[in-house]
């Protein structure tokens, strides 16, 4: 009934993997900034 949609190129499967890695990457270091957050303000108000 209906066509499959065209399967992608190599190179767009390697832009794809290389753009979601980056993505990866970006949340993993949020995620630890995040964390991370409330203890630094909590050692930085005991500092002053």
């Amino acid at each position: 009934m209906f066509g499959a949609p065209p399967q992608p190129s190599k190179q767009e499967l390697a832009a794809a993997e290389a753009q979601t890695m980056s993505d990866i990457k970006w949340t993993a270091a949020s995620a630890v900034v995040l964390y991370l957050s409330p203890h630094l303000v909590e050692y930085v108000s005991k500092l002053f």
